[in-house]
């Protein structure tokens, strides 16, 4: 059975290692105005079709400016890319039909006609190979259709906004904005920068950055992309890293992580998030509760824990809750987290 289970898996790896090199031995697929991507699409259109950006510039001057100072306006000059279609073409389609027909928008591809689908198609025939795209379509933004133009701008300009008033001192960021912006790409081609982009559709994470005790992102310390990977992946809310729900915070939080001789089962099984809040709260170390007993005390009490067969302790019976001494836990179990001393987690 061991011998035949390995045959599988060596002949899955060999189809997967096939598929792998056709893809990349083919090239990207091109794709039509219309937005379709077909296996044979790529021979609907000939060489000469091609005009190249530089005829694109007599008629769209400016986005030609912009389009030129990004990653993309450079690829023409890399090795690398020299069998792909690079430039404006390799996004709105070949331009011999639109130039000589003066212009006609129906000859070339355009994007206000597209479903958010066909949309993401056209930046995924480049850039669905890389890790960071890989889960893009089984994403929370891409099962809503929430499109790659929705944030990036492919021409570079940026959406600089109009400041009528100073931000108030916890919006404020470590750096200054440079006079130049307008004329300076954008990092990763985003229409604007972070936070801000995000917090135009999650207004309730907005709310919590504003709270007292908060993760560093409205000042620039931090980014919302440097726990979650907007363009999808396997753990909730898009948290990056796919080794537990609490992988994201450990990689900052190094000293909570472990392995310790004594864990704390809640913190190993649910994470941080079920005594933290991870984007603000109220209460200092971003706690739930506002007293630490409560907070220690929704496990530790006797309902639902011996009696139900869960096996989590309740309080000792020497613990009188009602002397001060007693309600701060963390005095005494200063190693919540986890200790290689003690199974009280005392230090």
């Amino acid at each position: 059975m061991g011998t035949r289970s390995n045959a599988i898996k060596a002949t899955l790896v060999f189809a997967c290692l096939i598929s792998s090199a056709f893809y990349l031995r083919a090239g990207p697929l091109s794709l039509g105005p219309d937005g379709r991507q077909s296996a044979g699409s790529q021979q609907n259109y000939k060489p000469g079709d091609y005009l190249g950006s530089d005829t694109c510039q007599a008629c769209h001057p400016d986005q030609f400016t912009n389009f030129s100072r990004t990653v993309h306006g450079k690829l023409e000059g890399l090795a690398s890319w020299k069998d792909w279609h690079v430039g404006c073409e390799s996004c709105h389609g070949p331009g011999k039909e639109h130039v000589a027909n003066g212009g006609d928008k129906t000859k070339i591809r355009t994007f206000k006609n597209l479903t958010p689908e066909q949309v993401s198609d056209v930046c995924l025939k480049c850039h669905e190979g890389s890790e960071e795209h890989n889960n893009y379509r089984r994403g929370m933004h891409g099962r809503n259709n929430v499109t790659c133009i929705a944030c990036h701008t492919p021409h570079g300009e940026l959406q600089v906004p109009k400041i009528e008033a100073p931000p108030p001192s916890s919006q404020r960021y470590l750096s200054s904005i440079p006079p130049d912006r307008a004329s300076v790409t954008p990092l990763h081609l985003l229409t604007v920068a972070e936070p801000k982009l995000c917090q135009n559709c999650h207004s309730e994470q907005k709310a919590q950055f504003s709270q007292p005790y908060h993760h560093r992102v409205p000042e620039g310390g931090m980014k919302c992309s440097d726990c979650h990977n907007p363009h999808g992946g396997f753990q909730l809310k898009q948290v990056r890293l796919s080794v537990g729900p609490d992988a994201v915070c450990l990689k900052c939080h190094t000293d909570k992580q472990g392995p310790f001789v004594f864990e704390h089962a809640p913190k190993k099984v649910e994470g941080c998030v079920i005594c933290h809040l991870p984007h603000g709260s109220n209460n200092p170390r971003l706690l739930k509760r506002d007293r630490v007993a409560q907070l220690c005390l929704e496990c530790h009490s006797s309902i639902g824990t011996l009696s139900a067969g869960i096996g989590i302790p309740n309080t000792p019976s020497f613990h009188n809750l009602a002397t001060v001494k007693f309600q701060n836990c963390t005095t005494c179990h200063v190693m919540i987290h986890g200790s290689n001393a003690n199974q009280f987690y005392f230090r």
